[in-house]
């Protein structure tokens, strides 16, 4: 049905994962990044198979070129940050680079889009909910400033749908998977393996990687319109995902149980090491408030729209990718 896919964020985290199932699945793929660095993490041989294109989200006219030809698009493309200075940068590149690329597929005639999204664009609850497509967004202080923009993003996709566009969006949870451990939630593996003493027992869905491109790709594949789907792995608590991860790095487990005061007093204390340091906080005022919401996420209704579909054991994706990060240590 659709020969040519376009992937925006090629060399992002979840888009490289989409683009090695797409070629696996033998579709040409073409993708847009930002430097001549193929993403490190998927194999060189798939990274072969790709035509990359140079572009950006918010350069209409790198935009233009890059669908000329494609059959679908499979918007991956974002920033994701905790940092309350990065609200900029989230604000231009997850809801203008989104309201860019669905204008210009309606202009191209692009005959599928899916949208790669958050569960977070749904909304986190406090008191233990159980959240499903269903729910409707609520101002309010629980969401981030990486929920608001990428609820706003959606916003642009569900305009394009009303102005024809056929559309999907994916509501990954938090996605968990060999990659840059550096950026996006990759640096979950490298906090743990650095044995960051914090851990809380608040409660958030976690999903392996690949499992999030596969449902990508089988959803670009059916018949599914104007429709989205939480793409859920499991339901658990930061504590025992702490903890496995240091099982598979035969790290410490997190020892201190951070309570929302301790929780304030650690994200300062992360805050002013980082000025010092001049690195990346492990943990954030933003990240440190989801850290203790309790929030379950109900994966029901993409299990019925793919029948055959399941997902990955949170234990077994992550036991190999500890395993991977082992193998291929980068830089702390």
């Amino acid at each position: 049905m659709y020969t040519k896919i376009l992937v925006t964020g090629g060399s992002g985290f979840i888009g490289a994962y989409i683009i090695k199932e797409l070629v696996e699945k033998g579709y040409a793929v073409r993708a847009i990044r930002h430097s001549n660095n193929a993403p490190f993490f998927i194999p060189a041989h798939i990274n072969e198979k790709v035509e990359w294109v140079p572009g950006d989200v918010l350069d209409v006219v790198s935009l233009q070129e890059a669908m000329d030809g494609v059959d679908a698009v499979i918007h991956a493309a974002a920033k994701v940050s905790f940092n309350d200075n990065d609200k900029s940068s989230l604000y231009k590149i997850n809801i203008d680079g989104t309201a860019n690329i669905v204008n210009m597929a309606l202009e191209s005639n692009v005959k599928r889009f899916v949208h790669i999204s958050s569960v977070a664009a749904i909304g986190r609850t406090v008191t233990g909910e159980t959240v499903n497509e269903e729910k409707k967004w609520q101002a309010g202080k629980m969401h981030t400033t990486y929920a608001i923009s990428k609820y706003h993003a959606e916003l642009h996709v569900w305009r394009g749908a009303a102005e024809g566009l056929d559309m999907v969006i994916v509501n990954p949870s938090t996605v968990l998977g060999y990659g840059d451990w550096n950026m996006s939630s990759c640096a979950i593996f490298k906090s743990v393996y650095k044995e960051f003493p914090w851990y809380t027992k608040g409660i958030n869905g976690f999903v392996a990687v690949t499992d999030v491109a596969k449902a990508a790709v089988l959803l670009m594949e059916s018949n599914q319109s104007h429709e989205r789907f939480i793409v859920n792995g499991d339901n658990w608590s930061f504590q025992q995902l702490f903890n496995t991860i240091a099982d598979g790095f035969g790290k410490k487990h997190p020892h201190k149980e951070a309570s929302p005061f301790i929780g304030k007093i650690a994200w300062r204390m992360e805050k002013l090491k980082s000025m010092m340091s001049g690195k990346k906080p492990l943990l954030t005022r933003q990240s440190a408030r989801v850290a203790q919401s309790v929030t379950y996420f109900d994966n029901s209704k993409i299990l019925k729209a793919l029948p055959g579909f399941s997902f990955t054991p949170l234990e077994k994706a992550i036991q190999k990718n500890c395993e991977l990060y082992l193998a291929n240590l980068q830089p702390l």
